[in-house]
């Protein structure tokens, strides 16, 4: 195989990931000719409504998939939190590469750190998952919806649009911007797969699978295996107000959340349990489910 089309999609940080994946492969395959090819997703025209309402699976992957299943692709890369936990039928996750930093980053122009945030400060997010926790630490903020690409949100802020952003640390990190940084949030826990890239490719498609196979990190497979697993059970991709984080060392060490949207409610869970136990991630949903979270999440959709 002499030349590969990787999908992407056309914002500056789905670049950088897609651009990153070329490089390594380019490490191992040094002949090998790749062309990036750019395609809009419904998650990037549909700008001014939160990503929660606008709902459905596959909002940053759908159109991916479909160039990859005409044949005009052979591979995408996402951030994995993007994924759904469920693909559409003949598609796979072939490889994640090694797990970038995987918590939350609070940015501020005007205050050094999450808590010196005045009362009824303005916090601009577009999840669920971080509204739900950071009103749950500070019920005294104010949440408003922030969408668009990383220099969007950074723009939004520069504006005075909010008092204080929280974005991912990895994609800052990714695109220059870690002096954007004030503070990592660690006491939020992330959204499955946060940090991570996913190379999906066609199910069927061998000799694409064993070439993205040497990026494949084995440890944050494990771990974002365990992550989705939990994602699954309790039947939500990555727009309800739940997190989950596991980590590898000689145990897997998992803890999750489930959240009231307002962050009155919430349902925590944590596990060290030996590798390769079965089920781990499910068990963990289980006990959350049973012990108040499966009442919050009817609540969420009724």
């Amino acid at each position: 195989m002499r030349k590969i089309k990787i999908g992407t999609r056309a914002s500056r940080l789905a670049l950088w990931q897609a651009e990153f994946v070329a490089t390594e492969l380019k490490k191992f395959f040094s002949e090998l000719e790749i062309e990036l090819v750019k395609v809009r997703t419904t998650g990037d025209k549909i700008l001014d409504a939160p990503l929660a309402k606008i709902g459905g699976k596959g909002l940053f992957t759908k159109e991916l998939e479909l160039q990859m299943a005409a044949g005009a692709i052979d591979l995408a890369v996402h951030s994995l939190k993007d994924m759904p936990t469920e693909l559409p039928k003949g598609f796979k996750i072939a490889a994640i590469t090694k797990r970038a930093q995987p918590f939350d980053a609070f940015v501020s122009n005007k205050f050094p750190t999450f808590n010196a945030l005045p009362k009824n400060s303005v916090v601009g997010t577009s999840s669920l998952r971080r509204a739900a926790q950071i009103l749950s630490l500070r019920p005294d903020l104010q949440i408003k919806n922030l969408r668009g690409n990383v220099e969007t949100r950074l723009k939004k802020l520069d504006a005075g649009e909010f008092d204080a952003i929280i974005l991912a640390a990895a994609g800052l990190e990714r695109l220059g911007y870690s002096s954007r940084i004030n503070e990592l949030l660690t006491e939020i826990i992330p959204a499955a797969g946060q940090g991570a890239l996913a190379i999906e490719t066609r199910a069927d498609d061998e000799k694409i699978f064993s070439l993205v196979q040497k990026l494949n990190d084995a440890e944050t497979f494990e771990a974002v295996k365990v992550e989705r697993e939990f994602l699954t059970e309790v039947g939500g991709g990555c727009q309800i107000p739940v997190g989950v984080f596991a980590t590898i060392d000689e145990n897997v060490n998992i803890q999750a959340i489930i959240s009231s949207v307002d962050g009155k409610k919430i349902i925590r869970d944590s596990e060290v349990a030996p590798l390769g136990e079965i089920n781990l991630g499910k068990k963990i949903a289980a006990r959350l489910l049973n012990n108040g979270g499966r009442e919050i999440l009817n609540d969420l959709f009724k």
